[in-house]
């Protein structure tokens, strides 16, 4: 006779049946879990020009793509466009006259990568992603970013396109003087958040950064935490607006923190810029701005000054959308 346990049942009969109630309850939540992650596929993204990243970016999510896909797809729109004088193709130049580049990239696993201060590359974003998935790196800049590449097939262009040039000589003849350009405009990055129909998060940031900075300047878009930050079963979070001052509170990872301890994404876009305006005594006199999409579809937005815009996408709908500024 074998060995008794509970209830008078062989040894080996309670390990099969527990061995049941236990691989059971796991499958069970195992559907359970996929079934609540289902969601209807959202993108959002920063400034009017997400209003055509959004357009491309629903394309792959109906398509039944994955939200990373989705916010490479996007935002490659705005880097291609040379009449946005903030990304990409057509950026505005450094002070010497140099288109450089930034951009970040976030997948639902924790996954990320960047580049910074990349010349004569079209498509940061897609660079970015290669940085991501054949690297163990998560950030390259200047020339390693731009070697790396054009080893992997990237072309190389002139993206100082003869309207930015134009622009740039404008402000040189000026310079020491008040620049033309307000708060909304010399800065207005890029940031892509989208959720596909699983349910999974992903989230993009590009820019050509802030207007005729001093050479070798880099700003929040290509750092994670900064400029964008994903955590798949909380939410996204992305930035815009003067990147030194996101990079000094880590400002996209902050507002998925704040979602983690309850903040509704409107709260905690709003939180996270209160921040930043006690810092410079209630009236700082530059833009902010953050953009948030929780795990359940939620979304949020917030700007410190008015003026800031962002696209919506659910459904059929891709809406442009105005934010009043906190402080005016």
């Amino acid at each position: 006779m074998g060995e008794r346990t509970y209830l008078g049942m062989e040894r080996r009969d309670f390990i099969k049946t527990g061995l049941i109630t236990t691989v059971a309850p796991t499958l069970l939540l195992a559907n359970i879990e996929t079934i609540k992650r289902a969601r209807n596929p959202i993108v959002i993204s920063t400034w009017n020009h997400g209003v055509k990243a959004n357009e491309e970016a629903m394309k792959v999510l109906f398509s039944k793509g994955s939200a990373l896909d989705a916010v490479e797809a996007g935002v490659k729109i705005s880097e291609a466009d040379p009449n946005i004088q903030s990304v990409g193709l057509g950026g505005r130049p450094d002070k010497d006259g140099h288109v450089t580049l930034d951009a970040c990239i976030m997948d639902s696993k924790g996954n990320a990568g960047s580049v910074a201060y990349l010349m004569d590359i079209k498509h940061p974003v897609s660079v970015a992603r290669k940085v991501m998935e054949l690297t163990n790196h998560v950030m390259l800049v200047g020339q390693g970013a731009k070697s790396f590449a054009i080893t992997h097939g990237f072309k190389e262009e002139n993206l100082l396109t003869e309207e930015s040039r134009t622009a740039w000589l404008k402000w040189k003849k000026k310079l020491g003087k008040k620049d033309d350009l307000g708060p909304n405009d010399d800065h207005d990055t890029i940031s892509l958040l989208a959720q596909d129909s699983v349910g999974n998060l992903a989230g993009a940031c590009t820019t050509s950064g802030l207007a005729y900075k001093i050479p070798g300047r880099v700003g929040d878009s290509p750092i994670i935490g900064a400029g964008l930050y994903v955590d798949n079963e909380i939410g996204a979070a992305g930035a815009t607006g003067r990147g030194e001052e996101v990079i000094k509170t880590t400002g996209s990872f902050l507002v998925v923190e704040l979602m983690r301890q309850g903040y509704t994404p409107q709260d905690a876009c709003r939180e996270a810029l209160g921040r930043i305006i006690r810092r410079h005594g209630g009236n700082p006199g530059f833009q902010v701005a953050y953009i948030a999409l929780r795990e359940d579809g939620e979304i949020g937005a917030a700007a410190i000054r008015k003026g800031f815009k962002y696209a919506l996408s659910s459904g059929n709908k891709n809406k442009l959308h105005s934010v009043k500024g906190i402080i005016n």
